[in-house]
């Protein structure tokens, strides 16, 4: 349903810039409070990230009855999973099952990407223009544009002049591919190439993987879900969200009680072994110390070493494939199903690019230092521009004509995750300064969503036009957000949470590594001391 001219000149109270999980949400959540909402969607459809990363195998790494909203209850008891790790489609039909069901569609304009949002410092709102050349007035500007969703396309020489299928797993075709019969090569074995890989090598004739980095990665142990798991985690949902929202990640498993080096060795493995076969990223919090003590990191490493080398025929493969550069868990966990034993196919070939480069791609082929691969498609598992790819691709203009992107330069600046100082009334929604994405994505969203929900209403009862976080607030949170990674072992990897898959993008650490209950606990006792570190504004 279309918004009347009328409407869209008086403006609205927000503008949420995407409609993925926390652009629904904040939709949802702010229409309750009574306040009026335009959401600006690129795509043609709600789902964020869910909707276009539709790659062969793509799903979530959380389990399924724990990655989707919690703040229903209805919601919850309604939709039933069907796997213990839900696919990209099944995801995509929640999100759709759950704009419908809460009546969300007549607020979402589609097809419409933002380019521009410009502060007025007398009024303190914010005009936010499309590339279909609408503009609307707001006063509260929300930017859920997800950490994940900037795909990036290394630049390869000569690659436009391929001449044969070329796929980036970000922004894969509805229509399904067919790799039957054909050569194909995989650039990439980050998260997406790692899912994607043992399904394109069902069914292309021959699969060369080029390989930059290798990436621990754990075996999903997906499998259905039973009637009785539906209803014993239904019956259970409450306490499962309980242990969730306290956790360190977002997630109901907890670590085990002691230290690494503090259990015994039969111990230690026996809590890896029930971590692995858990499956997947929680992995790397077997104990609490483990991304923190690089002799108790060793320990998850070398279990982690035995159980893939033991899957893996070629021991020279296997050495190519384990990662020997960073510590284990410093970049995300990937969840696989299959992915070191398809290394062992005839038809499946590895190249290290560290080793032999890729030097260029012509018209049917790819080269590398030291040898031809001629093939039939590509695919680009070349992963994203993360944190702040998208939020740079929009002009958002505040005080002074002071832009976020000139703002962020040398690298991102928040308080919170959540503001920045010389940007009144604009919140960004899981972005740089947060946990983000080493957090349940969906919980994280409505925790963020509720905040601004919570702030406009304080704003709105105390008679105040607009919040913005102080300078010193900002400059604090930075240094804080340092400290806590300094004394991790997060900062020995050169990952995208530092920026380093990007040519360069600055270094630095961006992520809030506490632990999410530690992260929620903070932001409740900034609003406790008066919304503290933030200036509570009224319009000239």
């Amino acid at each position: 349903m279309s918004i009347s001219d009328e409407r869209r000149s008086q403006g609205v109270d927000a503008v949420v810039v995407g409609a993925g999980f926390a652009g629904l949400y904040a939709l949802h959540k702010l229409r309750s409070q009574g306040l009026s909402v335009r959401v600006f969607e690129a795509a043609p459809e709600v789902g964020g990230t869910w909707y276009y990363n539709r790659y062969p195998g793509a799903r979530c790494d959380v389990e399924s009855v724990d990655y989707c909203y919690s703040f229903s209850t209805e919601l919850e008891q309604e939709w039933d999973w069907s796997e213990k790790y839900a696919t990209q489609a099944e995801i995509l039909r929640y999100m759709n099952w759950v704009a419908d069901r809460l009546d969300l569609r007549d607020g979402i304009t589609f097809n419409t990407r933002v380019v521009t949002a410009a502060l007025d410092e007398e009024s303190l709102r914010w005009t936010v223009t499309t590339d279909t050349g609408e503009s609307v007035s707001a006063r509260f500007c929300v930017m859920a544009t997800g950490p994940l969703s900037a795909a990036l396309t290394p630049d390869f020489p000569g690659l436009g002049t391929f001449e044969g299928e070329v796929y980036h797993t970000a922004h894969w075709p509805k229509e399904p591919v067919d790799f039957r019969g054909k050569r194909v090569a995989v650039i990439g074995t980050g998260s997406s190439g790692i899912q994607s890989i043992p399904i394109i090598a069902d069914q292309a004739d021959s699969l060369v993987v080029f390989q930059r980095t290798p990436n621990y990665s754990v075996p999903a142990g997906n499998r259905a879900l039973t009637d009785s798991d539906i209803a014993e985690y239904k019956a259970n949902y409450a306490e499962r969200r309980r242990l969730s929202w306290r956790s360190g990640g977002g997630s109901p498993h907890i670590a085990h009680p002691k230290l690494t080096m503090e259990a015994t060795a039969e111990e230690r493995r026996a809590a890896f072994e029930k971590r692995w076969e858990l499956g997947g990223v929680l992995f790397s919090k077997t104990f609490s110390d483990q991304m923190t003590d690089l002799e108790a990191n060793d320990e998850a490493r070398r279990f982690y070493e035995e159980k893939v080398r033991a899957v893996i025929d070629d021991p020279e493969v296997a050495d190519l494939l384990i990662p020997n550069d960073h510590p284990i868990g410093t970049k995300r966990i990937c969840t696989d199903t299959n992915y070191f034993q398809t290394f062992n196919r005839p038809h499946v070939e590895l190249v290290s690019v560290r080793r032999t480069p890729i030097q260029s791609i012509d018209t049917t082929g790819i080269t590398t230092s030291d040898a031809r691969f001629d093939v039939d498609a590509i695919v680009l598992a070349t992963g994203f521009d993360a944190m702040t790819g998208a939020l740079a691709k929009i002009d958002i203009v505040g005080r002074e004509g002071h832009t976020l992107r000139d703002d962020w330069v040398d690298g991102p600046r928040t308080y919170l995750g959540l503001s920045v100082d010389d940007f009144p009334n604009l919140f960004l929604v899981s972005g740089p300064g947060a946990p983000a994405v080493l957090a349940n994505m969906v919980l994280h969203a409505e925790a963020h969503v509720n905040w601004i929900a919570d702030a406009i209403s304080y704003l709105d009862t105390h008679g105040h036009t607009a919040i913005e976080a102080t300078p010193d607030a900002v400059e604090d949170w930075n240094a804080e957000l340092s400290r806590r990674a300094n004394a991790s072992l997060f900062t020995r990897a050169n990952s995208w949470y530092m920026g380093a898959n990007v040519p360069g993008k600055p270094r630095g650490f961006m992520l809030f590594i506490g632990g999410f209950a530690t992260y929620l606990d903070i932001c409740n006792e900034v609003v406790s001391a008066g919304y503290k570190g933030f200036r509570l504004l009224n319009a000239s």
